[in-house]
Protein backbone atom coordinates (compact mmCIF):
# COMPACT_ATOMS: atom_id res chain seq x y z
CA UNK A 1 0.00 0.00 0.00
CA UNK A 2 1.61 3.60 -1.26
CA UNK A 3 -0.40 6.65 0.75
CA UNK A 4 -3.42 4.71 1.34
CA UNK A 5 -3.71 3.21 -2.36
CA UNK A 6 -4.02 -0.14 -2.41
CA UNK A 7 -2.43 -2.57 -5.19
CA UNK A 8 -5.85 -2.84 -7.32
CA UNK A 9 -5.85 0.98 -7.11
CA UNK A 10 -2.02 1.36 -7.96
CA UNK A 11 -2.41 -1.28 -11.30
CA UNK A 12 -5.38 0.43 -12.41
CA UNK A 13 -3.61 3.87 -12.12
CA UNK A 14 -0.81 2.24 -14.09
CA UNK A 15 -3.09 0.45 -16.75
CA UNK A 16 -4.78 3.97 -16.73
CA UNK A 17 -1.31 5.74 -17.28
CA UNK A 18 -0.60 3.54 -20.01
CA UNK A 19 -4.27 4.05 -22.21
CA UNK A 20 -3.76 7.87 -21.69
CA UNK A 21 -0.30 7.63 -23.22
CA UNK A 22 -1.36 5.62 -26.04
CA UNK A 23 -4.37 7.99 -26.69
CA UNK A 24 -1.73 11.05 -26.59
CA UNK A 25 0.30 9.85 -28.97
CA UNK A 26 -2.35 9.08 -31.33
CA UNK A 27 -4.68 12.07 -31.04
CA UNK A 28 -2.28 14.55 -29.40
CA UNK A 29 0.95 14.11 -31.66
CA UNK A 30 -0.62 12.86 -34.89
CA UNK A 31 1.68 11.24 -37.71
CA UNK A 32 3.88 8.18 -38.29
CA UNK A 33 6.74 9.22 -36.31
CA UNK A 34 5.29 9.91 -32.83
CA UNK A 35 3.14 6.43 -33.54
CA UNK A 36 6.51 4.83 -33.85
CA UNK A 37 8.07 6.26 -30.58
CA UNK A 38 4.75 5.47 -28.42
CA UNK A 39 5.39 2.22 -29.91
CA UNK A 40 8.85 1.97 -28.88
CA UNK A 41 7.97 3.81 -24.96
CA UNK A 42 5.35 0.96 -24.81
CA UNK A 43 7.56 -1.94 -25.78
CA UNK A 44 10.60 -0.85 -23.19
CA UNK A 45 7.50 -0.57 -20.72
CA UNK A 46 6.38 -3.94 -21.19
CA UNK A 47 9.80 -5.50 -21.12
CA UNK A 48 10.29 -3.58 -17.63
CA UNK A 49 6.91 -4.79 -16.99
CA UNK A 50 8.23 -8.95 -17.65
CA UNK A 51 11.70 -8.59 -15.95
CA UNK A 52 9.81 -7.23 -12.52
CA UNK A 53 7.94 -10.75 -12.93
CA UNK A 54 10.84 -13.05 -14.17
CA UNK A 55 12.51 -11.60 -10.86
CA UNK A 56 9.04 -12.31 -8.59
CA UNK A 57 8.93 -16.01 -9.54
CA UNK A 58 12.62 -16.32 -10.26
CA UNK A 59 12.38 -19.32 -7.61
CA UNK A 60 9.82 -21.27 -9.13
CA UNK A 61 11.12 -20.31 -12.97
CA UNK A 62 14.43 -21.40 -11.77
CA UNK A 63 13.11 -24.89 -10.03
CA UNK A 64 10.58 -25.18 -12.83
CA UNK A 65 13.24 -25.09 -15.70
CA UNK A 66 16.33 -26.72 -14.36
CA UNK A 67 15.14 -29.50 -11.99
CA UNK A 68 17.27 -30.11 -8.49
CA UNK A 69 17.36 -34.14 -10.20
CA UNK A 70 18.88 -35.07 -13.40
CA UNK A 71 19.61 -38.15 -15.06
CA UNK A 72 23.16 -38.06 -16.90
CA UNK A 73 24.68 -40.79 -19.68
CA UNK A 74 23.74 -43.73 -18.39
CA UNK A 75 22.95 -44.41 -15.27
CA UNK A 76 24.79 -41.43 -13.18
CA UNK A 77 22.42 -39.00 -11.08
CA UNK A 78 23.51 -36.01 -11.28
CA UNK A 79 21.93 -33.34 -8.25
CA UNK A 80 21.91 -29.18 -8.37
CA UNK A 81 22.92 -27.88 -5.07
CA UNK A 82 19.83 -25.51 -3.54
CA UNK A 83 19.71 -22.12 -2.08
CA UNK A 84 20.31 -23.35 1.36
CA UNK A 85 23.78 -25.46 0.29
CA UNK A 86 22.05 -28.81 0.57
CA UNK A 87 21.74 -31.43 -1.88
CA UNK A 88 17.97 -32.92 -2.26
CA UNK A 89 16.71 -35.99 -4.33
CA UNK A 90 13.34 -37.41 -5.36
CA UNK A 91 13.00 -41.08 -5.03
CA UNK A 92 10.49 -43.43 -4.68
CA UNK A 93 9.68 -45.10 -0.79
CA UNK A 94 7.20 -48.16 -1.20
CA UNK A 95 5.74 -46.03 -4.48
CA UNK A 96 5.07 -42.87 -3.11
CA UNK A 97 7.45 -39.78 -3.73
CA UNK A 98 9.63 -38.77 -1.54
CA UNK A 99 11.95 -36.02 -1.64
CA UNK A 100 15.03 -36.44 0.52
CA UNK A 101 17.93 -33.90 1.81
CA UNK A 102 21.33 -35.91 1.22
CA UNK A 103 23.25 -36.36 4.63
CA UNK A 104 26.01 -37.92 4.08
CA UNK A 105 26.41 -37.40 8.15
CA UNK A 106 23.96 -40.02 8.55
CA UNK A 107 24.22 -43.57 8.66
CA UNK A 108 20.48 -44.68 7.73
CA UNK A 109 17.60 -43.39 5.80
CA UNK A 110 15.73 -41.52 8.18
CA UNK A 111 12.03 -40.60 6.82
CA UNK A 112 10.10 -37.88 8.89
CA UNK A 113 6.48 -38.98 9.89
CA UNK A 114 4.62 -37.78 7.24
CA UNK A 115 6.90 -39.23 4.54
CA UNK A 116 6.24 -42.12 6.07
CA UNK A 117 3.09 -41.55 6.69
CA UNK A 118 2.69 -41.31 2.42
CA UNK A 119 4.70 -44.42 2.04
CA UNK A 120 2.07 -46.19 3.95
CA UNK A 121 3.97 -46.84 7.02
CA UNK A 122 1.42 -46.65 10.31
CA UNK A 123 3.37 -44.05 12.17
CA UNK A 124 0.97 -44.63 15.02
CA UNK A 125 2.12 -48.21 15.41
CA UNK A 126 6.08 -47.44 15.79
CA UNK A 127 8.25 -47.82 19.12
CA UNK A 128 10.30 -45.09 19.00
CA UNK A 129 12.87 -46.41 20.98
CA UNK A 130 16.00 -45.26 19.56
CA UNK A 131 17.51 -41.74 19.90
CA UNK A 132 19.69 -39.93 17.45
CA UNK A 133 21.28 -36.15 17.35
CA UNK A 134 20.86 -34.23 14.51
CA UNK A 135 21.39 -30.27 13.55
CA UNK A 136 17.72 -29.73 14.96
CA UNK A 137 18.41 -31.28 18.18
CA UNK A 138 17.73 -35.01 19.79
CA UNK A 139 15.08 -36.77 17.90
CA UNK A 140 13.58 -40.03 18.98
CA UNK A 141 13.44 -42.98 15.84
CA UNK A 142 11.56 -45.95 15.33
CA UNK A 143 13.32 -48.68 12.92
CA UNK A 144 11.48 -49.94 10.15
CA UNK A 145 11.97 -51.82 6.87
CA UNK A 146 10.78 -50.29 3.44
CA UNK A 147 9.87 -52.07 0.76
CA UNK A 148 11.14 -50.65 -2.24
CA UNK A 149 13.57 -47.74 -2.37
CA UNK A 150 14.69 -46.28 -6.17
CA UNK A 151 16.33 -43.33 -7.42
CA UNK A 152 16.56 -43.70 -10.86
CA UNK A 153 17.54 -47.09 -12.01
CA UNK A 154 18.86 -48.22 -8.21
CA UNK A 155 15.70 -49.95 -6.72
CA UNK A 156 16.41 -51.65 -3.53
CA UNK A 157 14.09 -53.53 -2.10
CA UNK A 158 13.71 -54.27 1.74
CA UNK A 159 15.85 -51.43 3.29
CA UNK A 160 16.54 -50.63 6.71
CA UNK A 161 15.41 -47.21 7.79
CA UNK A 162 14.41 -44.73 10.72
CA UNK A 163 10.94 -43.03 11.46
CA UNK A 164 11.48 -39.49 13.16
CA UNK A 165 8.90 -38.93 16.16
CA UNK A 166 8.92 -35.77 14.83
CA UNK A 167 10.98 -32.71 14.95
CA UNK A 168 11.80 -33.60 11.52
CA UNK A 169 10.87 -31.39 8.60
CA UNK A 170 12.54 -33.54 6.01
CA UNK A 171 13.42 -36.74 5.11
CA UNK A 172 17.42 -37.87 5.34
CA UNK A 173 19.11 -39.77 2.64
CA UNK A 174 22.23 -41.34 4.62
CA UNK A 175 25.19 -43.02 3.61
CA UNK A 176 23.75 -46.86 4.12
CA UNK A 177 21.30 -45.93 0.58
CA UNK A 178 24.69 -43.50 -0.87
CA UNK A 179 27.30 -46.24 -0.19
CA UNK A 180 25.51 -48.73 -2.64
CA UNK A 181 26.99 -46.47 -6.09
CA UNK A 182 30.32 -46.84 -6.63
CA UNK A 183 31.25 -43.20 -6.83
CA UNK A 184 30.25 -40.09 -5.33
CA UNK A 185 31.47 -37.13 -7.30
CA UNK A 186 30.80 -33.50 -5.59
CA UNK A 187 32.34 -30.67 -8.01
CA UNK A 188 31.33 -27.41 -7.57
CA UNK A 189 27.48 -27.19 -7.21
CA UNK A 190 26.80 -30.31 -8.45
CA UNK A 191 27.27 -33.46 -6.85
CA UNK A 192 27.05 -36.81 -9.19
CA UNK A 193 25.81 -40.48 -7.80
CA UNK A 194 27.98 -42.99 -10.16
CA UNK A 195 26.67 -46.89 -10.30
Amino acid sequence: MIDGLTGDEIARAIYLGLILLFLLGVFGFGGRASLRGLRDILLWVLIFLMAIFAYSYRDTLRDNLFPATTRLDGDTIELRRQRDGHFYAALEVNGAPVTFMIDTGATRIVLSRDDASAAGIDVDELNYLSRAQTANGLVQLAPVRLRRIALGELDVSNVRANVSAGGLGISLLGMDFLDRFSRIEIEGDRMRLVP
